[in-house]
């Protein structure tokens, strides 16, 4: 179930969507455009999960699901998708029974997995070949924001070709940008991802300070929440680090998988990153340790 959270839905003209790859994050996504009453339809690796989403959400339009993305893809206007990696990505588009080989001429790809600059102008061009459009377009805001349909979603494209997606994506969004050219929004996810890194390295070593210091640390996050050491990850992990739970969130893996694209990418452009590159390390002892599928905030585990 996806346990989508109530959300009040802007009027958008309803459109013809597909919607590759129903996990933890594409499921609600999916379901947030059904709600706002768009024709969807569903395709995912693990047939179950389809048809299972479609009983959840019937949709205004009716919803149905597919056997391959080429199917999936097949008259829809937009084809969202919101897989694992560069691998997963390439699967569902190329290929005979891929999404490009079943959508109609003019229609949108927009992609929503974090996944690395490259294959987002890679697979650009294959869809301008076949006169497709693409959109590279990863998401923030985790599990929780897709549930409440409140994602930051940083975008790489057309405008033209933005400007047509946006009205639907709303669906599931609190913010879709156009942040440049093909390859922009995943190079924009990446320095979330590098903020997000270092923020969450400083928190937990501000928790286990103060723990060892003998403070209330929970009264000392609510005092300095109100001052310069706010941060979203103060607001909703610091407590949860001071309890000691982790099986929620945003997955160690995960985090290893995108900070292993931003440290290519830094060896292509030239950039110094030296506290992403430690804190990834210390992700991969969180991973030793068992943390696989620990929520980010898990670092703090190292330190005691």
């Amino acid at each position: 179930m996806s346990n989508i959270n109530p959300k009040t839905y802007e009027p958008a003209a309803s459109r013809k969507v597909a919607f590759l790859g129903l996990g933890v994050m594409g499921y609600p996504m999916a379901g947030h455009l059904a709600l706002a009453g768009h024709q969807v339809t569903v395709y995912n690796r693990t047939a179950t999960k389809s048809i299972a989403w479609c009983a959840e959400f019937p949709g205004a339009g009716g919803s149905r699901h597919a056997d391959t993305p080429r199917l999936a893809a097949k008259d829809a206007d937009i084809v969202f998708c919101c897989v694992g990696n560069d691998d997963d990505l390439r699967s569902v588009t190329l290929g005979a029974e891929g999404a490009f080989a079943g959508m109609k001429s003019g229609a949108i790809f927009v992609d929503h997995t974090t996944a690395s600059a490259n294959v987002a102008r890679e697979l650009y061009t294959a869809a301008k070949n076949l006169g497709l459009q693409f959109i590279d377009a990863p998401v923030s805001g985790g599990q929780a924001g897709a549930q409440s349909g409140a994602l930051t979603v940083m975008c790489g494209g057309d405008a033209a070709a933005f400007d047509a997606v946006k009205p639907a994506g709303m669906a599931f969004s609190k913010a879709f940008t156009l942040m440049g050219a093909s390859g922009a929004g995943q190079l924009t996810k990446m320095v979330n991802q590098i903020c997000i890194a270092g923020l969450v390295q400083g928190l937990s070593e501000a928790v286990a300070f103060g723990q060892k210091a003998g403070l209330d640390v929970r009264q000392v996050l609510d005092v300095i929440g109100k001052g310069a050491a706010q941060s979203w990850q103060l607001d909703n992990r610091g407590k949860t680090m001071v309890a000691d739970q982790f099986d929620f969130g945003f997955a160690v893996d995960w985090m290893r998988k995108d900070l292993g694209l931003v440290l290519d990418e830094a060896k292509r452009n030239g950039a110094r990153l030296p506290v992403t590159a430690l804190v990834d390390q210390f992700y991969a002892d969180v991973q030793a340790m068992g943390g696989q599928r620990w929520d980010t905030s898990s670092l703090i585990k190292r330190l005691k």
